[in-house]
Formats: C-alpha cells, structure tokens, sequence
C-alpha cells in the first residue's frame, strides 16, 4: 500500500474565506481526497458562495445537525436559520438534505457527531465553564461496533486524536470557520479554541503506519466577524475574531 493522504474538514459554517484559505493550503500539499464532515452552510456569513464553493470541488460530504435544521420544519427557526434560507437558493438546500449522516471509504467512518446522533458530542464531555474529554468507556458505548479502525467525527470544533484501548484512531479535525461557541443544548455551555485560526486536520497512511496532523490555517477573519455583525449576530463576530465564548 502506497502512502495515502486525506484531508479531514468540518463545521464551515458558510465561512467562505476560512473554506479558501484551508483549500489553498490543502491544494499546496497536493492532497486530492478531502472529507467534509458537515454544518456547511449554517451561518449568518455567506452561505451560497461556501455551497458553490463546495460543489466546485470533488469533496465527499455528509450532513451535520445544523445542516439539517436548514430543510427542517421549526415552530420558531432562529434568525440564523431565516437568514440563511432567505438567502440559499433552494437547489442548494435540496443538496443538504440529499446527503447521508455518516460515510464509509475503505477503512474510514465519517459521521458528524456520533454513529447515532448528529447532535451527541463523541469526545466531549460540555459544560458551562469548557468541555472534558470523556473517557474511553463512554467513548466506545457511543460508537457501538463500528469495524472501522479510524474514525472522524466533528460537531464539537474542538480538534482532537483519541486513541481507544481497542486499537481505534478517533480524529476530530475541529473547525474549518467557527473557532468559538455558546450553545443551549442540551444545556448551556461553550466551547473555544482560544485562536480564530481555521483549523482542519491531515490523515497519512501507508500498509505498516499512519500520522496525524492538525493543522491551524491564517484568514481574513476580521471580514468574516463584520460580515456576521452585519447580519445581527455580534456574538459570532466575537467568537470568530477571538476564538473564544
């Protein structure tokens, strides 16, 4: 087995200037396979132009939670979710929808959260304060019986490699454009980087070993923070500049 290398993104967040500084450093290393591991378009950024972005390039894609409250029926969508429907044409919300929540490529387990649940953290334990990393216990129940021996996973945008007592490689590349979040489910908490990078992560492996990479990315996030004041959210042009909640 030849040496092989994939790039791991996730969690863009309609971040179209974090999206080209990660695929330009990406293209540089001459990496051809790229997984993305969901929440592409959510945000109060610029949706359609990350979507063609996105389509423009030969990804393997699955959906996040926050892409499918997109298409999703709500009692009351946040201004986020108006904002970007408003603005996403609709062949593009049809795209969201049509893509699986998890993938396998050879020895690879692509999902957003867990096998299960595209809202469950797999690694981290939140809380108001940060987060913790669970323990392998907990981390093996969530997984259940998945055969792959690598495993990515996402929705936390904390970047991560835990390593099971199994032998399984867990990768979460953290987030390609929202280094910083406040939640309210399942309950309030934060999570932060404490850098406004745009981060993803590179899996190399040959038939006898295999390395990770996590890798921080420079951008223009001073333009992403004025664009996300611009559309009512000064919380995330906060998270975005500072990296922190």
């Amino acid at each position: 087995m030849a040496q092989s290398h994939i790039a791991i993104i996730a969690d863009v967040h309609a971040n179209i200037w974090a999206l080209d500084a990660v695929l330009k450093d990406i293209r540089q290393r001459g990496i051809q396979t790229i997984i993305n591991l969901g929440d592409s378009l959510y945000g109060p950024l610029a949706p359609e132009e990350t979507a063609e972005r996105i389509l423009s390039e030969h990804l393997l894609n699955i959906q996040g939670n926050e892409d499918r409250i997109l298409f999703e029926e709500s009692a009351s969508p946040s201004l986020t979710v108006l904002f970007v429907r408003d603005v996403l044409p609709a062949k593009y919300l049809q795209w969201l929808r049509s893509l699986a929540t998890s993938a396998v490529l050879d020895d690879l387990f692509a999902c957003h959260g867990t096998p299960h649940s595209d809202e469950t953290y797999l690694l981290e334990n939140p809380s108001a304060q940060g987060s913790s990393l669970k323990s392998s216990q907990q981390i093996t129940a969530l997984l259940g019986p998945i055969p792959q021996c690598f495993i990515l996973c996402a929705h936390s945008h904390l970047p991560r490699t835990v390593l099971l007592p199994d032998g399984r490689l867990i990768i979460n590349p953290g987030s390609v454009g929202l280094s910083a979040y406040q939640d309210d489910l399942p309950f309030p908490h934060k999570m932060e980087t404490g850098s406004p990078h745009a981060r993803y992560a590179l899996l190399s492996r040959d038939a006898e070993s295999y390395s990770v990479s996590h890798l921080l990315i420079p951008y223009n996030w001073q333009q992403a923070a004025e664009t996300a004041r611009k559309n009512g959210r000064a919380d995330w042009a906060m998270w975005l500049e500072e990296g922190r909640a």
